[in-house]
């Protein structure tokens, strides 16, 4: 089995945080995954977005773009409006060969707002998820055949966030609409990461490798404190630094012979925990479990020729 493993940028520029946030250049970034070993980097806010711009820095720095977020609105919003937004979108990442765009909900969301705690997200209600579900899965569909597949990212402060959310949403949903599956998002709301595995693995298609400190998450107030409360207290950090065991998580995905990404996705301080070590410790922890299940990980970048 063949995987191949990416990071994404937060760890050194966050979009929500800006406080969280180091002074390094894309190029830097670039730079830093890759002498790490990460052979992919997901899209963020420095990346240029026009093709003949990016290609030449994902050459030079031997790096493919492994994904990137949208943030779309398809629960709140009418669906003709998220596909002008996207079809820039889709343009460029079919440009730069990239394997999906990643779908985060934002319609109803208190991910970005640090003045709604927890406790506060939006509830859809049964009708509200099968309406969702199929309008999903017709976007999904749609940009597919625009040549670019999505992968939807269940995440904390949205509208799919708990684990029986995201079952809820996969029954009303289709295989129009893939799902990437984050560890870290997941365990934060109390779900359990391998059983969400068993019950979906039939529909993953990404994989973000998000740890968790415990701790940090045992220690909020859901009635107080926002997602972004959690993300600047540490909440969340790479594979090998947190409370996850990726050995487990890892081996559950190979033994249903998943191939494909695994992105590193872990936003925290910069300055406390430095990316370039950051992503040390998480490739190392993932090539150790990796090679333990039977993976074999893709260490060419760039594509050559």
């Amino acid at each position: 089995m063949k995987a191949k493993l990416g990071m994404s940028p937060i760890a050194w520029w966050n979009d929500d945080l800006v406080e969280l946030s180091d002074d390094v250049s894309l190029e830097e970034c670039l730079r830093q995954s890759r002498s790490a070993g990460f052979t992919g980097m997901e899209q963020g806010r420095r990346f240029p977005d026009d093709p003949v711009v990016m290609l030449p820095i994902l050459r030079q720095a031997d790096v493919t773009l492994c994904g990137g977020w949208f943030s779309g609105t398809i629960v709140s919003e009418d669906m003709g409006a998220n596909k002008d937004r996207i079809q820039p979108m889709i343009d460029l990442f079919k440009a730069v060969n990239a394997p999906c765009i990643v779908y985060g909900e934002v319609g109803r969301t208190i991910q970005g707002d640090r003045s709604k705690p927890l406790a506060t997200k939006a509830v859809l209600s049964d009708g509200e998820m099968k309406a969702y579900g199929r309008k999903m899965t017709e976007f999904g569909e749609w940009c597919a055949e625009q040549g670019m597949p999505l992968s939807y990212h269940h995440h904390m402060g949205q509208v799919v966030q708990f684990e029986h959310e995201l079952d809820a949403f996969m029954k009303q949903s289709g295989e129009g609409i893939p799902l990437l599956l984050d560890a870290g998002h997941l365990a934060f709301a109390g779900g359990d990461v391998l059983k969400a595995i068993d019950n979906h693995h039939a529909r993953i298609t990404h994989v973000h490798v998000k740890d968790i400190r415990q701790a940090v998450i045992d220690g909020l107030d859901w009635k107080t404190q926002s997602f972004l409360d959690a993300v600047a207290l540490g909440a969340f950090t790479v594979p090998g630094d947190g409370s996850l065991d990726f050995g487990a998580i890892v081996q559950k995905f190979a033994d249903y012979g998943y191939e494909g990404w695994f992105v590193v996705e872990a936003e925290q301080d910069p300055k406390l925990n430095p990316p370039l070590k950051m992503a040390e410790v998480g490739y190392a922890e993932l090539m150790r479990v990796m090679t333990a299940s039977g993976y074999t990980v893709e260490t060419e970048g760039f594509p050559k020729g």
